[in-house]
């Protein structure tokens, strides 16, 4: 019993321990809300607590948005709240929207934090475009630029068809590609095409799409002529032009022979 009794009035001594201490919004929000145009920069303060009897010191910083600090550590005094104000730099690339974030607030032994949410106003537009198409005529791969021209997110699609001289050589659906492209980024990828005609002038089209956005096409020509082909379209014109040349042999043999048998 007095053993007990001793730890007890040991643990009522003691001072409140660090996890006790507490960042949240100010003014008792449950999360920070920011809302703003692109290429503005919003402002906010993170109140930070500490209920000890020792001075407290935290480590702050953001993540998942560009949060900054005016000191990256802060020095809490015993039973003294501080309040820290802090500004989130929304680029000008930003699109319109809902945006998460999170800030940060850490000791040695334990981290807080706090939901950031940031709306970002202004219309909202999806445009896409397809550019600087190129075939490469010794592989078949094709090069291709995808442009976010617009204020949203895009997530495209692609289809591909080439037509030949006797006819449609290539013709790939529609289908959605790895990758996403945010306002003004842009992103060259390759398409291989492992089977092109030996032996043909194509023209491919790519058409691009996406959510909201109008179509983007853009053609590129190319003329294919590996050399077994070729080989083999010479020596079928050569065997054409001997035969031709043989039946014509024929028919002046013919005719002489013919004037020769009617000559009295």
């Amino acid at each position: 019993m007095a053993a007990a009794t001793a730890l007890l009035g040991a643990v009522a001594a003691a001072p409140p321990a660090a996890r006790d201490w507490t960042a949240a919004p100010a003014a008792g929000r449950p999360y920070a809300y920011l809302e703003g145009p692109a290429g503005s920069v919003l402002q906010d303060t993170l109140s930070v607590t500490n209920p000890g009897t020792a001075p407290l010191t935290v480590r702050l910083s953001g993540q998942g948005a560009p949060v900054s600090f005016a000191a990256r550590t802060v020095t809490v005094p015993a039973r003294t709240r501080a309040d820290v104000p802090f500004a989130v730099t929304v680029t000008a690339d930003t699109p319109p929207g809902e945006h998460r974030g999170t800030v940060r607030a850490a000791t040695a032994d334990r981290e807080v934090r706090v939901d950031l949410r940031l709306r970002v106003s202004g219309p909202h537009l999806a445009a896409l475009t397809v550019e600087d198409v190129h075939v490469d005529a010794d592989t078949g791969a094709l090069r291709y630029t995808l442009v976010n021209r617009g204020t949203t997110v895009l997530a495209p699609r692609l289809a591909v068809r080439a037509e030949g001289l006797l006819g449609t050589v290539l013709d790939r659906p529609d289908r959605a590609l790895p990758l996403t492209l945010r306002p003004g980024e842009r992103a060259t990828r390759t398409e291989p095409w492992p089977d092109p005609p030996a032996l043909d002038s194509v023209t491919v089209r790519l058409t691009a799409t996406a959510p909201g956005a109008a179509p983007a096409t853009a053609r590129a020509e190319a003329a294919f002529a590996s050399g077994p082909a070729l080989t083999g379209t010479a020596g079928l014109l050569l065997a054409a032009a001997a035969g031709v040349g043989h039946a014509a042999r024929r028919r002046r043999s013919r005719t002489r022979s013919a004037s020769e048998g009617a000559t009295p």
